[in-house]
C-alpha cells in the first residue's frame, strides 16, 4: 500500500521532534522511499539503533522499501 509524503514526514516528525527530515519518493510510486533524518535523539546510539528507531516511527505505514540515512547534529 502506497503511502505519500505528508505522511510519512508526520509520522517521523512527531517521533524526532526537534529533526530535519528529507523525503525523497525513489520511484515516483509513493512506496519506495529514501528518508534523511537529522536529530539529537540518535546522540549516543548506535547506527542499528537510530534505523530500529525509525523503523518503529513508522511501522504502522505499510511501506514497501525506506532507505534510511540519519545523522546527529
Amino acid at each position: 500500500m502506497a503511502v505519500d509524503e505528508k505522511t510519512l514526514y508526520s509520522a517521523l516528525e512527531a517521533h524526532f521532534k526537534d529533526a530535519v527530515i528529507t523525503l525523497v519518493d525513489t520511484a515516483g510510486d509513493n512506496d519506495h522511499w529514501a528518508a534523511s533524518i537529522t536529530s539529537s535523539a540518535f546522540q549516543g546510539k548506535s547506527r542499528i539503533m537510530q534505523h530500529r528507531m525509525v523503523q518503529d516511527a513508522v511501522k504502522h505505514l505499510q511501506i514497501h522499501a525506506l532507505s534510511i540515512t540519519t545523522k546527529t547534529p
